[in-house]
């Protein structure tokens, strides 16, 4: 049995870094780092730029595939530059 598999995780999800992550989750990750505005620049979709609730946009990327693809890929792409947090760029500004 491999390690991944005796703490009760598939074998096909071990490398999966987004496996255990909440699209919830990753969507406040990306509000946060990014803020509204920059986040509809970097991903065209509606519920970015007009109705700007985390609900709304939750409720529209667990139906539209492709949305919810761009916003894992932004989101693996962040923890990767390790792009630092908003608050961190607001506090080197002062």
């Amino acid at each position: 049995m491999e390690d991944g598999q005796k703490k009760g995780i598939p074998g096909d999800q071990i490398n999966n870094p987004l496996h255990g992550v909440k699209l919830a989750e990753i969507l406040e990750f990306l509000v946060d780092l990014y803020g509204w505005d920059m986040l509809s620049k970097h991903i065209s979709i509606n519920c970015f730029k007009n109705n700007q609730t985390i609900k709304s946009s939750l409720k529209f990327l667990r139906r539209t595939l492709w949305a919810r693809e761009q916003v894992e890929q932004l989101y693996l792409r962040s923890l990767k530059k390790k792009v630092p947090h908003v608050s961190d760029r607001l506090s080197k500004n002062k």
